[in-house]
């Protein structure tokens, strides 16, 4: 029973904490586009094609081919 007046403070404290966490989270702006992370990794970003352009870099276009390993 002693134990219940230890757990209940510190439940209320965690509960606090999240409750705080969200509300910072939501401010934020953390929840505006939940979309956006699953689109970029589906389209290109225009402004690294132009990036690398002007330094003078290759475009990748295509994935380098491997060597088979040799089984012994």
């Amino acid at each position: 029973m002693d134990s219940i007046y230890v757990l209940i403070p510190v439940t209320l404290l965690l509960l606090g904490i999240a409750v705080a966490a969200y509300l910072w989270s939501v401010n934020s702006g953390q929840f505006d586009d939940l979309d956006k992370a699953a689109r970029s990794i589906l389209f290109e970003d225009e402004n690294e094609d132009e990036d690398r352009s002007s330094r003078g870099g290759a475009r990748r276009t295509d994935a380098v081919p491997t060597k088979p390993r040799d089984s012994d």
